[in-house]
């Protein structure tokens, strides 16, 4: 469609962190710095691994914990490296049919909030059952970037 499209992941390992109570622009903060420090080496065999995108943050209806989740990457997802932060961990998400909204500009928690609402009333729309409790945003720039830059709202088809 134009204004969504619909695609199919595979399996896949992700290294994510759960930040509680805080707004969802500081737990993205939060969370990034977790991560990247696990890139960067903080993990149980010290390695550097490739930074990659997305950055995902999994939005829940009426919660304050904020999952965010960095792609492991190919070369990585038979073993990733443990991480050594309690608060770091490897998780696998199941292969899914993901219905994705594209913008760009700099994306803002209201952003990517009006995004999410837009393709959940174009789903709705047209009869598309999905999973409407929850929502991924994700990020595919550094904040250095300034043009064309890429974001998506992911609702995971039913």
């Amino acid at each position: 469609a134009k204004d969504y499209e619909l695609r199919q992941y595979e399996t896949a390992k992700w290294v994510s962190t759960v930040i509680r109570g805080e707004t969802q622009k500081e737990a993205m903060r939060q969370g990034f710095w977790k991560l990247f420090h696990y890139i960067q080496g903080k993990n149980e065999r010290e390695m550097k691994i490739d930074m990659t995108v997305p950055v995902t943050c999994l939005i829940k209806s009426g919660c304050t914990d904020f999952k965010i989740s960095f792609f492991v990457p190919f070369e990585h997802q038979d073993s990733p490296p443990q991480p050594t932060d309690s608060d770091v961990f490897i998780e696998e998400r199941k292969a899914a049919a993901i219905f994705v909204r594209s913008f760009g500009g700099f994306a803002s928690t209201e952003k990517y909030a009006e995004e999410a609402e837009a393709l959940a009333r174009i789903l709705r729309n047209r009869g598309q059952p999905f999973h409407e409790d929850f929502f991924y945003t994700a990020g595919y720039d550094s904040p250095f970037k300034l043009f064309n830059r890429h974001n998506e709202v992911w609702y995971f088809k039913k």
